[in-house]
């Protein structure tokens, strides 16, 4: 199967709505850090395309920087400056979400990119 051809899988389709409310969660939660609020916004907003732009046409690079907006997620409370915070909690909790995921979906589409490895390894034994 080609790489236009490929279809999107499930890992993309939740950080699409992990995305969605990461993106309204300064509502939901009533976040008060105005440094926090802007990061979940801006950076939900970046996840939103890149999620779907791997549902409409899948490449390697949208995961790739879908795991480093997962590990910024993670890092962003120290570097911008909301720690203890609720926002540095839902950050943290979204972050390590988003980073599976995405790390996830490469392992999917490498797996079916690649069954010749298991092949090869199962008739060595």
């Amino acid at each position: 199967m080609s790489k236009l051809q490929e279809r999107e899988t499930a890992p993309d389709v939740y950080n699409l709505f992990l995305a969605a409310v990461l993106f309204i969660s300064p509502w939901l939660f009533k976040l008060t850090n105005s440094q926090g609020k802007i990061d979940l916004w801006v950076t939900s907003a970046i996840i939103v395309v890149l999620s779907l732009a791997a549902i409409i046409a899948y490449r390697d690079w949208e995961e790739w920087i879908n795991v480093l907006m997962g590990v910024w997620l993670i890092a962003s409370p120290w570097v911008i400056g909301f720690p203890h915070t609720r926002a540095m909690h839902l950050s943290i909790g979204f972050g390590i979400a988003i980073l599976l995921l995405a790390l996830l979906d490469l392992f999917l589409h490498y797996e079916k990119r690649h069954p010749e490895d298991d092949a090869a390894e199962r008739a060595h034994r």
